[in-house]
């Protein structure tokens, strides 16, 4: 059972501030959500597999290909500052 202090708790962990009601109406629909997933734990799952996700995954990317690129002479052209070899750009960070 979700209590008004798990709320507050909570919210105070996500740096949330809550009004009165709002917290009222969260310990309410936490409880639900709380009594619903327990209700899993009823369900007979006997000699089914576990998972760790629904779907088959595989890997979506492609192999690496190398491929022809712009001449970095031709690049560095349009750089309002390079050093021959890499653009500089100003510091942001100290």
């Amino acid at each position: 059972m979700i209590t008004r202090n798990d709320v507050e708790y909570v919210a105070n962990l996500a740096r949330l501030t809550l009004t009165e009601e709002e917290i009222e109406r969260m310990t309410k629909e936490l409880g639900a959500i709380i009594e619903f997933a327990n209700k899993l734990s009823d369900l007979d799952t006997e000699g089914i597999e576990p998972t760790a996700h629904v779907l088959n995954l595989y890997n979506v990317f492609r192999s690496d290909e190398v491929k022809p690129s712009y001449p970095r002479e031709k690049i560095l052209q349009n750089a309002p500052s390079h050093d021959d070899v890499c653009i500089k750009v100003p510091k942001i960070v100290e």
